[in-house]
């Protein structure tokens, strides 16, 4: 996993990630908690006022790293597959869209 590390010496997963790929995960762990499934790709374009294209290429880099979990073509598959804790706080994003 690309983006996910170990720390022996702390017991503890570090996750390497910028600060606007931090926000995916942090978003559909907050979508899921409040919904009670995972977020469309649609419901993260709205959120982040991204295009679909940049969406569906920031889910594909998610699953490459390891973050996330989804089952291709299956609507609303998205899993997290890193500790809830390890997430950064969800920021709340600008009119204009997300700019890191």
């Amino acid at each position: 996993m690309n983006g996910v590390t170990v720390d022996p010496q702390q017991n503890c997963i570090k996750l390497t990630y910028t600060e606007r790929q931090g926000q995916f995960p942090a978003y559909i762990h907050q979508y899921s908690i409040v919904n009670g499934r995972a977020p469309a790709e649609a419901d993260m374009q709205r959120f982040f006022q991204i295009t679909p294209p940049s969406v569906h290429s920031m889910v594909l880099t998610l699953e490459r790293r390891g973050f996330i979990r989804r089952v291709p073509g299956q609507e609303r598959s998205i899993t997290l597959i890193v500790p809830a804790e390890s997430l950064p706080p969800l920021k709340r994003v600008q009119p204009g869209g997300f700019k890191p």
